[in-house]
């Protein structure tokens, strides 16, 4: 048997341009992802999970459900449609309705100020590429800071790595810019830099409530015991987990992470910029964290590769399709005996629980954790309002078991949230990846619980996972 603590967050996650839909509605500024969709034509964020018109259901159902927590994103184009300047008051009064529904049903919200929607205009100009950008993001998070004072848990960003490689090394996120790594290492920084200064800006401010940023972390292990393996693995750990955990609890990036940054620029002729007074409000943030989010499904086992990037993003759930090979890092295989979903991420608890001990050894000063995103995509089977998912049940019974051994040797984690509470619009697989614990038809809107929701409230209601 395992147990949680009594005051353990059973929580459910959504993304606003994920669950909104109304992308055009409600005085919505554009977003590049309106464009980059539409010039695919597979599909759109509309109508999405309809959350725009349907939020107080799906509030209650959280309440019915045992969900206590909701993780959402503010869009930013909804409250300032050009990413600055002019104030869109219907989006503020829209997410004070969901703020406001969540109170009436004993729901906490946990707030993400940017979930990969940058306004248009500003993304048009390089995103955090362009220190502009940086400027823009502190004005609008002060915003929301002063006007949303019924929040109390805030995050930065959502998961800056995949933000940075989605879009400027696998290409599936606009601009959909393959295999540049100069601009990878550098949107990595400029966004820890963005997120230190609205860390500082909180805190001198003295914002009643907490903050802390979302990171995507995927353990790393080498393929084999051989030499080769074990560095392609260190080096692909330090680019997209050690990178940003320095960033975050060091305000700098140690020599190790250093030298590998430095070894896989030369290897890709890549370059970067960081300005040194960038560290020192890096520093200053780097103990002002009140918690880390941590989003993880997977994990990843590499092995030296020493040729040209190749890289192939199973985007249709075709098992055995995926390749990720990156020059100067490695490549990422499926080892045999270990289970994989349909879109060729590895199920492997074990790796949840090695990264959480490891944040407790490298950095000590880490206040709390909460794993802001776990979760199963499964091609789900509608029987007349039943939906039996007894895989996904089965999925999230190790991780939370997992979780609980992780707690029990001294880490210290205060919630989970189910990645997804409802069925949810797919950044690169649209509809036809199901996550949530409700099942949506998405063209009545119907919401139908699943197996996985009563499983999910009884644990919520015990505290105990067996």
């Amino acid at each position: 048997m395992f147990q949680l603590p009594e005051d353990f967050i059973f929580g459910g996650a959504t993304a606003a341009y994920q669950v909104e839909g109304a992308t055009k509605e409600g005085g919505k500024g554009p977003v590049a992802w309106d464009e980059f969709l539409e010039k695919q034509g597979r599909f759109l964020a509309d109508p999405a999970s309809d959350f725009y018109h349907q939020y107080s259901k799906d509030i209650a159902l959280c309440e019915k459900f045992g969900v206590n927590g909701l993780r959402l994103s503010i869009a930013w184009s909804r409250i300032f449609p050009n990413g600055r300047g002019e104030i869109n008051q219907e989006g503020v009064d829209f997410y004070h309705r969901v703020f406001a529904e969540c109170a009436k049903h004993h729901v906490l919200p946990f707030v993400t100020l940017h979930h990969f929607d940058t306004p248009k205009a500003l993304f048009d100009q390089g995103d955090f590429l362009n220190r502009d950008t940086i400027e823009a993001f502190v004005a609008y998070a002060e915003f929301c800071f002063k006007e949303f004072s019924e929040v109390r848990h805030w995050s930065t960003f959502n998961e800056i790595y995949p933000v940075a490689t989605n879009q400027y090394l696998l290409g599936t996120f606009p601009p959909g810019i393959q295999y540049d790594l100069s601009k990878v290492i550098q949107c990595l920084h400029n966004m820890m830099y963005a997120h230190a200064r609205v860390v500082n800006l909180f805190k001198d401010s003295g914002y009643a409530g907490q903050i802390g940023v979302v990171h995507s972390l995927e353990t790393k292990y080498p393929a084999t015991d051989l030499e080769e393996d074990q560095h392609a693995a260190f080096l692909d750990d330090a680019l997209s987990i050690r990178f940003l955990l320095d960033a975050t609890y060091l305000g700098y990036y140690s020599e190790e992470t250093m030298r590998a940054l430095n070894e896989i620029c030369e290897a890709n002729q890549a370059s970067y910029d960081f300005p040194e007074n960038d560290f020192r409000e890096m520093k200053k943030a780097s103990h002002r964290n009140d918690y880390l989010g941590i989003n993880h499904y997977q994990c990843h086992f590499v092995k030296a590769y020493q040729g040209e990037s190749a890289i192939h993003h199973n985007g249709t759930g075709d098992k055995g399709t995926s390749v990720y090979k990156v020059k100067g890092i490695g490549e990422r295989i499926y080892k045999e005996g270990i289970e994989r979903t349909d879109w060729d991420w590895i199920i492997y608890p074990e790796g949840l629980y090695d990264l959480l001990l490891r944040i407790k050894q490298d950095y000590p000063h880490y206040k709390q954790i909460y794993i802001t995103e776990n979760g199963m995509g499964y091609k789900d089977e509608f029987d007349n309002g039943l939906i039996m998912d007894g895989p996904r049940i089965d999925y999230l019974k190790v991780y939370l078991q997992s979780l609980s051994k992780a707690i029990e040797a001294g880490v210290v984690v205060k919630g989970y949230f189910l990645w997804s509470l409802m069925d949810v619009f797919s950044w690169s697989n649209g509809y036809n990846k199901r996550y949530g614990l409700f099942y949506v038809d998405f063209e009545t809107q119907e919401r139908y619980p699943k197996e996985s929701a009563y499983w999910f409230k009884h644990v919520s209601e015990t505290k105990v996972i067996v």
